[in-house]
């Protein structure tokens, strides 16, 4: 089964209203759309652009306030997904539930199904200036084109969830992203790598570029790319498709899902199914050594 990945790398650009916000996003869905993709992939909270225009002077109540958009936001996103006929990772969004702001990631069918996944670990920026609250769910997606996980920029940066999902069969990890520097865009795409490898799937990863007159918002590096396990089946050098970074535009590559059930059991090393079970559940020995 060959699967298109569009991967966008959204330029945060100030706009005035929500007219804006809407009439770039459907751009983006049609640019995206006429490669015909099956999955296309937003950036971590790209929806931080309506800030543009709202009282940020109280951040926190600034981002709770972003869940007034919520709805709005996902019926454009599910008119989007159904006329270019795609799967949408639709990026994330501060959402409220329960009196609690979670940074969620929206998964849309092209049927108007919409499915949620939140932000398991928080960064310190989200914990102190945004006093978000975390998930605590792992989610895995069986669509028609292959098993899917979302795991939402600093969650990448931890094995074990990857690892949790992987071993429940999923083909692709998306990571929808946002950081402001190239030492933190590194960290997420280094580790983006390593768990293509470790895991034996693809790992596609995006992140916002451009900037927004607001405090944390002011500078983006991000890069879009579509990972693959290092082995001779895949890209040369495990990268199917990558964008130039800090700018606007949509990276796109075809992965081919039965590779993986083969590399899994033929690989020069299987990372995925080599794993001793055995020795983890050991608590680790310290060894005490003289000077």
């Amino acid at each position: 089964m060959t699967t298109r990945i569009a991967a966008v790398q959204y330029l945060l650009r100030q706009i005035h209203d929500w007219s804006g916000f809407e009439n770039q996003l459907r751009f983006v869905g049609k640019a995206a759309g006429d490669y015909k993709p099956q999955f296309v992939l937003l950036p971590e909270i790209f929806t931080t652009q309506l800030l543009s225009f709202m009282d940020t002077r109280d951040l926190k109540a600034a981002v709770r306030a972003m869940d007034s958009y919520t709805n709005r936001y996902i019926e454009l996103c599910k008119e989007i997904a159904a006329e270019w006929n795609f799967y949408f990772i639709a990026g994330s969004h501060p959402t409220m539930r329960e009196g609690r702001l979670y940074n969620t990631a929206y998964l849309i069918t092209p049927g108007g199904e919409v499915f949620e996944q939140d932000k398991i670990h928080r960064t310190r920026w989200e914990r102190e200036k945004w006093s978000s609250d975390p998930g605590d769910q792992l989610k895995l997606f069986d669509t028609p084109h292959g098993k899917i996980a979302i795991l939402i920029c600093y969650d990448i940066e931890f094995p074990e969830l990857s690892r949790m999902v992987c071993e429940e069969g999923a083909d692709i990890l998306f990571v929808p992203s946002c950081t402001d520097d190239r030492q933190g865009y590194l960290r997420v795409r280094y580790c983006a790598q390593a768990r293509a490898i470790e895991n034996q799937v693809y790992v596609v990863m995006t992140g916002t570029v451009g900037n927004l007159p607001v405090e944390g918002l002011g500078v983006h590096y991000g890069q879009a790319s579509i990972m693959t396990p290092s082995d001779f089946p895949f890209a040369r050098d495990g990268i199917a498709a990558e964008g130039t970074p800090n700018l606007e535009q949509i990276v796109i590559a075809d992965v081919y899902l039965p590779s993986l059930e083969g590399n899994r059991v033929n690989g020069t090393t299987i990372p995925l199914y080599d794993k001793r079970k055995d020795v983890y559940e050991n608590p680790v020995e310290l060894v005490k050594v003289g000077a």
